[in-house]
């Protein structure tokens, strides 16, 4: 596996990809509802996800094996975690992990010094493991019954 930045020629699977993880995994936020997911989906859209790759003060990684997109994460500069999506298929392999610490990586590099996201029910405790503390309120977000604020202080550039 490699994790590379996405270029708009992925955007099509790349959206694939998130569309799944959000409607197959992440259940426990949307709960089945058709309007949350609906609300959730609707700017994750092959357009949407091109732009999301031009580099213009973010960056789009995507986690490929033998030619396919199997994890796509989004960080907004510096600092921000803004998408951290897995394909049903590739969930429990450690390629979110592996994601996760690239978009790290790549915050330093910018000058982050700790980096932000907004958690799901479904991947809180996946993000409080590798290190994230919650930092507010949970609050709903399209909808879902919670979304919680987190932070990582990050290390060192390595």
């Amino acid at each position: 596996m490699i994790i590379r930045d996405a270029t708009a020629d992925d955007a099509e699977a790349a959206c694939a990809v998130l569309r799944a993880s959000i409607s197959e995994l992440c259940r426990d936020d949307h709960r089945g509802d058709p309007q949350i997911l609906a609300r959730w989906l609707a700017n994750k859209t092959p357009q949407n996800v091109a732009q999301w790759a031009d580099g213009q003060g973010r960056s789009l990684l995507v986690a490929v094996e033998d030619g396919a997109i199997l994890a796509v994460g989004g960080l907004a500069h510096p600092g921000e975690i803004t998408v951290n999506y897995v394909s049903p298929q590739a969930r429990f392999r450690g390629i979110s992990s592996a994601l996760v610490a690239e978009l790290e990586r790549r915050a330093l590099a910018l000058g982050a010094r700790e980096i932000a996201l907004l958690s799901t029910e479904t991947a809180h405790r996946f993000y409080l493991a590798r290190g994230y503390a919650d930092v507010g309120v949970p609050a709903g977000k399209f909808g879902t019954a919670a979304s919680y604020p987190m932070r990582k202080t990050l290390g060192p550039v390595r």
